[in-house]
């Protein structure tokens, strides 16, 4: 598989995962827009629609970190009757995610038949240039693209159906959101993105530069939860618990062989371990975590990392 991207419009196949120095770069998202309870601006002045039932679905993987954040939040907010989902394919083969329904959990698109998630993003933008990513927030009634930021529409999920469903919990609270961005922001860069630029390095630099980062933050995660705290920040789950778990919950199964980053697995960290395992025992998480796509995914469609195609058996306790 070849990382392939939309020119505008038109499908293309890249040469490489990296740039020319050998280095992992995320774009940007670029659907930016806001769904807010009475329709206006989004916290950063962005465009905005009002939240309605029936009117928003969404597109995930199963197998993607970014994409299960959004998943989680849409159980942990009860809007699994308000924003149905269409999950992708595990195989990200040479058309990007594919919408088929020959893997068991892939749903295809029952909204448009669409074989290919590319073939959404030009149906919102005939002419979108970019990557082509989950989550896809949609909005049935325009036709478009809501949002294709996990950050964001965890944020969206937060509050902006509250009304409507009467769910209040908040995620992200005023009182705490300083230190939540201070968290997100250490963790992001060295863990989320951290794997991927170990993973995807095509130079022993590349890799050098990042993979102790990786480890230096996973050990402040450790100490930080070794103090007895149960979350990450303030006494009560928030976004900064969720965007870290769903990197921990790939790390042993995936990152630490597919991606070299085997200085240490989870597991081997007790506090981390512990913590993990008490997110992903949660009613509202547990069913959100399958691990055949996510295996299935990261082995068999970055033929340039394992030509062979072969999905590992183990580890046999995945979260322990």
């Amino acid at each position: 598989m070849m990382p392939g991207l939309l020119v505008n419009g038109e499908w293309k196949q890249k040469d490489e995962f990296a740039g020319d120095d050998g280095k992992f770069d995320r774009e940007d998202s670029a659907f930016r827009n806001w769904i807010t309870p009475d329709g206006s601006p989004g916290p950063d002045g962005q465009d905005a629609v009002k939240a309605e039932a029936g009117r928003f679905h969404l597109y995930v993987s199963y197998a993607c970190p970014w994409a299960h954040r959004a998943l989680i939040f849409r159980h942990l907010k009860g809007l699994e009757d308000l924003i149905p989902v269409s999950v992708v394919h595990p195989h990200m083969l040479d058309e990007g995610w594919e919408l088929k329904t020959d893997f068991p959990g892939a749903s295809g698109d029952p909204l448009y038949g669409k074989e290919y998630l590319h073939q959404i993003y030009t149906k919102a933008k005939s002419d979108y240039s970019g990557k082509v990513t989950v989550p896809v927030l949609w909005d049935k009634q325009e036709e478009t693209i809501i949002n294709n930021e996990s950050a964001e529409v965890i944020r969206i999920f937060n509050t902006a159906f509250n009304e409507i469903t009467g769910n209040k919990a908040d995620f992200y609270p005023a009182d705490l959101r300083d230190e939540i961005d201070h968290v997100n922001a250490r963790v992001y860069e060295p863990v989320n993105n951290g794997v991927y630029k170990c993973g995807f390095a095509q130079t022993q630099d590349a890799y050098d530069e990042n993979i102790v980062p990786l480890f230096d933050a996973l050990d402040w995660l450790e100490q930080r939860l070794s103090d007895g705290r149960e979350w990450l920040v303030g006494d009560q789950l928030t976004e900064a618990d969720i965007r870290l778990f769903t990197t921990l919950v790939r790390f042993d199964p995936v990152y630490f062989v597919h991606f070299k980053c085997n200085v240490k697995m989870i597991r081997q960290y007790d506090a981390l371990s512990a913590y993990m395992k008490r997110i992903h025992d949660m009613p509202e998480v547990k069913p959100t975590v399958h691990f055949d796509h996510i295996k299935q995914h990261y082995y068999y469609s970055h033929a340039h990392i394992n030509p062979y195609r072969i999905v590992p058996r183990g580890p046999r306790d995945t979260v322990s």
